[in-house]
């Protein structure tokens, strides 16, 4: 795209910054070069130093207070942009975190799709010599009414976006080469799992210094993309999840999969040690997910990675075992999209259930199975030595009570034998040859 057809796309757009202690330098040089190109600036800040921000109103931008000293950089750019609509602006571009230079040809392709906001995509993402910067990877099954669309959007913000298409019995992998992708077929359905891998191989192969996995139907955002991956440079985090959970939620969840989802969000950190809420995963199954160079290499050659929708929990189980880090980021997903996914709540969440069960039988019983069982059988015998305790101080015993407290606690004792048993088969030799033979 042309210098004159970027300014003409972003004609009266804006740039919204947020001024902090560690960028300071950088702002004074977006709003400059802004202001060259004829952008209105709009900065807010949660620092004190009323010198600077009187530095920046001189160089013509506009300063605006913060709304609390607790706020986010996402309430800050909600602050930004609400007050650019209210000024006149077109539409505005937010600047991430470190406001490195703009390169605002890119950004204009994406502002072309953007219903009013955008996050300003970098000119450090022009590919390197060793390998693209952002690749973009789509699994995709039976999604030719909204690939190409999705595909389009991405394109703003990747060096190269892959569509692998898993089986599908339409145009999907039309759609997606008309739109600019490249394409990989699966000629059979092997599942959400197997169209990961396939992805991880090729950003593996490709070198892409951040590999971002969206959904082929147009629930995920890719708006966000760079928030992801300037989360990924400036903490050096090996997975950033984009997440439904974390920020101010804007995510509106069906009630039945709002409930599913809590329900496997809490099992699978149980699965996965974290019984702290302070150390938890909060969306544990979002498919919204940015990887580095060394977790995508990782992960393209773990066979234990299954091939259904619990490939989500899989991979954060290769985290845990590879000592992988995790992050999130807030991001939001749409669920009134015309082609969402074809797999249903219900199915979804067996397929999931079934994972973290195969998870704790091989993973940790003794946590998951053997702690829950030992309290249970606690329980149980209380309860049946207090009704006896009682029926020997009246001299009257009611049978029928006894036995929801006795049913109680030889659960509780069968579930701690379940724990055990496992926990001695999980150490068994022959199970340990078997695993390194799944991983060789």
């Amino acid at each position: 795209m042309s210098d004159t057809s970027a300014s003409r796309l972003l004609q009266g757009v804006a740039v919204g910054v947020v001024l902090s202690d560690q960028n300071e330098d950088a702002v004074f040089r977006t709003a400059l070069r802004a202001k060259r190109r004829g952008h209105p600036v709009f900065v807010t800040s949660l620092r004190e130093d009323s010198d600077t921000l009187d530095a920046l109103a001189d160089v013509g931008a506009v300063v605006i207070a913060p709304p609390s000293e607790q706020a986010s950089q996402s309430d800050l750019h909600r602050l930004l942009s609400r007050t650019a609509r209210e000024r006149g602006s077109t539409g505005i571009i937010l600047q991430t975190r470190d406001c490195p230079r703009i390169d605002y040809d890119r950004t204009a392709a994406a502002f072309e799709r953007a219903d009013y906001e955008v996050i300003a995509i970098p000119e450090h993402w022009e590919q390197t010599p060793n390998g693209p910067t952002v690749v973009v990877g789509i699994p995709a099954y039976n999604a030719a009414d909204s690939i190409g669309q999705v595909v389009e959007r991405a394109a703003a913000y990747a060096d190269e976006v892959i569509v692998v298409d898993d089986g599908s019995r339409d145009e999907t992998a039309d759609h997606a080469r008309e739109a600019g992708a490249t394409v990989v077929v699966h000629e059979r359905n092997r599942g959400y799992g197997g169209a990961l891998k396939t992805l991880f191989r090729a950003g593996a192969d490709r070198r892409a210094a951040h590999l971002v996995v969206i959904d082929a139907d147009g629930q995920h955002d890719p708006g966000d993309i760079p928030t992801l991956v300037e989360t990924q440079t400036r903490h050096d985090v090996d997975i950033v999840i984009g997440s439904r959970y974390v920020g101010e939620r804007k995510t509106k969840i069906p009630l039945v999969r709002s409930v599913g989802l809590a329900v496997i969000n809490n099992l699978t950190n149980a699965s996965l040690g974290k019984l702290r809420p302070s150390g938890f995963i909060r969306d544990t199954q979002s498919g919204y997910r940015c990887y580095s160079l060394y977790a995508t290499r990782s992960l393209a050659s773990d066979r234990l990675i299954g091939d259904n929708m619990g490939a989500s929990t899989d991979i954060l189980h290769h985290a845990l075992r590879n000592r992988l880090s995790v992050s999130e980021v807030e991001t939001t997903i749409s669920y009134d999209v015309e082609n969402a996914s074809s797999q249903g709540s219900v199915s979804h969440g067996l397929d999931l259930l079934r994972n973290i069960l195969w998870t704790i039988e091989y993973g940790q019983p003794l946590l998951i199975l053997g702690l829950p069982g030992g309290v249970i059988t606690l329980l149980g015998v209380t309860m049946t030595v207090q009704l006896i305790a009682r029926a020997v101080q009246t001299g009257t015993l009611v049978s029928a009570r006894l036995v929801p407290p006795i049913l109680f606690a030889i659960g509780g004792v069968l579930l701690c034998i379940a724990a055990v048993m496992m926990q001695v088969l999980n150490r068994h030799p022959s199970i340990a040859r078997l695993q390194s033979d799944e991983n060789s």
